[in-house]
């Protein structure tokens, strides 16, 4: 099984991250994986989030989404999480404003791990306890590491 701390990084944690809209947020996360990880192109990830948005939202409730691709060029899965500065609109099923981010990025050959994956993230941040320490979160660091304490509670 992959565990959440192989995709992501203290360096894709990132807290108080302007928000501003939908768009302006998955253009910060494109950047933030095209300039972190080797092989990936910020136009592609970008292009790739927004196709995945248009068939439906990531965003899944209780102020949080899941944007999540699959990608040519993306050898293993890539995760970041992201807590914004503010709430913004997602067109999240029950119509609440998202500020907590958890993205995925997936081989285009996806398999039956990768939907592990969004499971195991789904779970996780289906706890409410979880959500109020990566909320109350002050450091990347920080925000990283209730990740690794929520994947050993689960």
């Amino acid at each position: 099984m992959i565990r959440l701390e192989s995709i992501l990084t203290p360096g894709r944690s990132l807290v108080n991250v302007p928000g501003g809209s939908k768009k302006r947020v998955l253009e910060q996360i494109a950047n933030l994986i095209g300039t972190d990880v080797p092989g990936l192109d910020r136009q592609e990830v970008f292009e790739s989030l927004i196709a995945r948005e248009k068939l439906g939202s990531t965003g899944f409730g209780n102020g949080i989404a899941i944007p999540h691709c699959r990608l040519k060029g993306c050898a293993s899965p890539v995760s970041a999480l992201l807590h914004l500065d503010a709430p913004i609109d997602f067109d999240a099923i029950d119509g609440a404003p998202v500020d907590l981010l958890f993205v995925l990025l997936v081989p285009e050959a996806a398999t039956d791990a990768h939907l592990e994956l969004l499971r195991q993230i789904a779970s996780m941040l289906d706890r409410k306890e979880i959500r109020d320490r990566l909320r109350a979160a002050d450091s990347s660091t920080a925000l990283y590491q209730v990740v690794l304490d929520g994947q050993n509670e689960s």
